[in-house]
């Protein structure tokens, strides 16, 4: 199964007409993560006017949002939506609000949980995580230097490479993927190459992020 979800946690905060709004966000895995996460943040702002959150994952399928306080659809929707937008999942985010004295309407509501919420997953680290195949490469070396197209392509994460008698190359690639990407080798290296399945797992494709 394919998805996005964020590794850990992550915050930012900004003010908007006196009043500072801090978002949240956290990996969470089962609804009691989320619960749990919820009352962490509120224990750590008692003082806050609201904490207002939303949360979607893949366990039953199951999202929730809330308002908190704040006129209805102002917060937790917003919050919602935003998570729902960046296309995340296993994840749980808190907007914090301490009124500052100024009234910002419903419209203004709307656009500053909007951001508290952004800002949070803009600040996380995404993980983009597919199933995935590892696959060991042994090929003699005259091969070596006319499969880099191939690595290249089909979404393939290179692990490790090994140069003793023959190259050795572990790399993860999305299952779907392995097929084509097998075929291909075995055609440029006229069938001097051996492609073994070693195991599939979850694994993080997410651009520039090592797993």
């Amino acid at each position: 199964m394919n998805y996005k979800t964020i590794e850990g946690s992550a915050e930012d905060r900004f003010i908007e007409k006196k009043s500072e709004f801090i978002g949240y966000i956290r990996h969470t895995e089962t609804e009691q993560d989320a619960l749990d996460f919820i009352a962490e943040i509120r224990a750590m702002h008692r003082k806050a006017t609201h904490n207002c959150y939303a949360y979607i994952l893949r366990e039953n399928n199951l999202s929730r949002h809330s308002d908190d306080g704040e006129p209805g659809g102002t917060a937790g929707v917003p919050i919602y939506e935003v998570l729902r937008k960046e296309g995340l999942t296993d994840v749980t985010c808190v907007v914090t609000r301490y009124f500052g004295g100024v009234l910002l309407g419903a419209g203004g509501l709307v656009r500053a949980y909007t951001k508290g919420a952004k800002i949070a997953c803009d600040a996380a680290r995404v993980l983009d995580m597919r199933t995935a195949a590892r696959l060991i490469l042994t090929l003699a070396y005259p091969y070596y230097g006319k499969i880099g197209r191939s690595l290249e392509g089909y979404d393939v994460r290179v692990e490790n490479e090994e140069f003793g008698s023959e190259v050795r190359i572990s790399l993860y690639i999305p299952v779907e993927n392995v097929e084509a990407f097998t075929d291909e080798l075995v055609e440029i290296c006229n069938g001097n190459i051996s492609v073994e399945k070693e195991t599939e797992t979850e694994y993080n494709f997410g651009e520039n992020d090592e797993n």
